[in-house]
């Protein structure tokens, strides 16, 4: 049985914002979210796997140092690049794109963020590097340190649910959910779990 539970990092300087592949460092609060989180798996854990932003490779890369277990870092679970939406607020994207926003969240298949990767080239990206996750690491407890956006496709993967259904449940900073893959079909145990 392959345990892999899915952590979202802690919450970031300068608010809420959507940062995409912007570097931002995590807040106090959003390390000691974090470390919360590990403390509550730290000895279960036998490999981790992370995003390569700092917000969630540096927390991951010191954990398994910690404990002495591999930390794999690997950039399909990098987050969606939102092009020129990068690096705003819910109301800056509104004042610079009015209605988009609203329909982006609404169903983002089809739509183009200026500049921004697509949504459905992030889906495949993320799911590629899922499947490889449950295959390479079958057997084993895992954790997986990423985004909110790469985190939400793969829980909609494991619920064969679409990709508009990523924009309909809510994932706090520093929350973790857990998927159980006992060799057949994966299977959500447990979502936004919090430390």
């Amino acid at each position: 049985m392959t345990t892999v539970d899915l952590l979202r990092h802690g919450e970031l300087v300068g608010g809420i914002k959507y940062r995409g592949n912007i570097e931002e460092e995590l807040t106090d609060v959003g390390r000691a979210q974090m470390d919360n989180a590990w403390r509550q798996l730290a000895g279960k854990v036998e490999v981790i796997i992370a995003s390569p932003l700092s917000r969630c490779r540096k927390p991951a890369q010191a954990w398994a140092a910690e404990v002495g277990i591999p930390c794999v870092v690997e950039d399909r679970f990098c987050e969606m690049n939102y092009g020129e939406w990068e690096g705003l607020s819910k109301q800056e994207i509104e004042k610079q794109f009015p209605g988009e926003l609203a329909k982006w969240r609404d169903n983002p298949v089809g739509r183009q963020i200026p500049g921004a990767e697509r949504i459905e080239a992030f889906a495949e990206r993320v799911i590629e590097g899922w499947r490889d996750v449950l295959k390479i690491h079958a057997g084993k407890h895992v954790m997986l340190v990423a985004h909110s956006g790469s985190l939400r496709i793969i829980l909609a993967e494991t619920l064969n649910a679409s990709l508009p259904t990523t924009r309909q449940f809510a994932m706090p900073f520093a929350s973790w959910s857990r998927v159980i893959d006992d060799g057949g079909k994966p299977f959500l145990e447990y979502l936004n779990r919090l430390p």
